[in-house]
């Protein structure tokens, strides 16, 4: 499938050219970004900031303006623009007939749009006929969540399903790369933590509760619980971190029940072969000083989410971390996860 990027010069797009090399179903033909990177070839205007050589065909391609008919017979795009453009361009390339598989917020509340984790989610795509972007429902939108909603929604999906949430208290530990590029100064983080990233903490509550809800009769019911989330910065690279405390609706006896509900897990499109899902979808650290993001963050291509610290809680019933790569699997990795779980389900063709 012929395949567009929106905003590809950024550290998202970087990210998904990285992720689509050799990719057995998608090929890149198209890269989208502001106007002043319009007309220029890729290897001039992107200041490639991966840790792996800028892909030769991509550096001699033409950067073309965040254009329907300027990106024109693409299958569909991904979507790695900043959220205070994405609104309209991606309503362009929607309308226009074109796919728009996203990474940005704007849509992420739409009660037509699916907020996607295949693994927690996948029948919400069913929402997809509902949207009106055109008359032959050729154009639609799907994104993914925040980059901590992803680690903390997978996390959580077991434990909800098998005990219900009645509260929830998240801390985050987020890496520098979640800033995008050119990112924090130096002199904020280096040696340092910064208790307080602009726009994260507000996102926590509604997008796991739309990942976590049930689908019926084209609405999706939400879970009601509150949640108290701080989220800080810390000089770590990649891997956002939570520590997490849940009060549960009916209380397990034991938190070998929980263990249980967790290593029990169902993967819903494990027999999809889909390319780029992990093995193994949650690792359950046993060891007490595991998860880390040096360690783990790169395990499963990036796509895996890690555990650990599980135990029984004084104030809250459970308590444990979790991570994982939050430009992989919250964000480019996961939108082309999204993408493989659409061509399976017969969305996109």
């Amino acid at each position: 499938m012929k395949v567009g990027i929106l905003g590809a010069t950024g550290a998202v797009g970087q990210k998904f050219i990285r992720l689509l090399q050799g990719h057995p179903w998608f090929e890149i033909t198209a890269l989208g970004a502001s106007e002043r990177s319009a007309g220029k070839k890729y290897k001039q205007a992107a200041n490639w900031i991966e840790d792996v050589a800028q892909p030769e065909y991509i550096a001699e391609m033409t950067v073309a303006n965040c254009d329907p008919s300027e990106m024109s017979g693409v299958d569909f795009v991904f979507s790695g623009l900043d959220a205070t453009v994405a609104g309209d361009i991606e309503k362009a390339f929607a309308s226009a007939g074109i796919p728009v598989i996203s990474n940005a917020k704007n849509y992420r509340q739409d009660p037509t749009v699916p907020l996607l984790v295949p693994e927690v989610n996948p029948d919400h795509i069913e929402l997809i006929p509902t949207q009106t972007f055109t008359e032959d429902g050729s154009g639609w939108i799907v994104t993914n969540p925040n980059c901590v909603a992803v680690p903390l929604s997978i996390a959580l999906k077991p434990i909800h399903d098998a005990f219900g949430i009645e509260a929830l208290q998240v801390t985050t530990m987020q890496a520098i790369s979640g800033a995008g590029y050119p990112g924090v100064a130096s002199l904020d983080i280096l040696g340092n933590v910064v208790p307080f990233i602009g726009g994260e903490e507000p996102k926590i509550a509604p997008e796991t509760q739309k990942l976590l809800g049930s689908l019926s009769n084209g609405t999706i019911t939400r879970p009601d619980y509150p949640v108290d989330a701080t989220c800080t910065r810390v000089p770590t690279l990649n891997g956002h971190m939570a520590a997490v405390n849940v009060k549960l609706v009916k209380k397990p006896q034991s938190i070998d029940e929980v263990r249980s509900a967790v290593l029990s897990f169902k993967n819903p499109i494990a027999e999809l072969d889909l390319p780029s899902a992990p093995k193994e979808v949650i690792k359950l650290h046993d060891e007490e000083k595991y998860p880390q993001p040096r360690l783990h963050a790169d395990q499963e291509g990036g796509m895996q989410l890690h555990m650990g610290r599980l135990r029984s809680g004084v104030i809250f019933d459970v308590s444990f971390v979790c991570m994982a790569h939050n430009t992989i699997r919250g964000a480019a990795g996961g939108a082309i996860l999204n993408a493989e779980l659409l061509v399976k389900k017969g969305y996109l063709q």
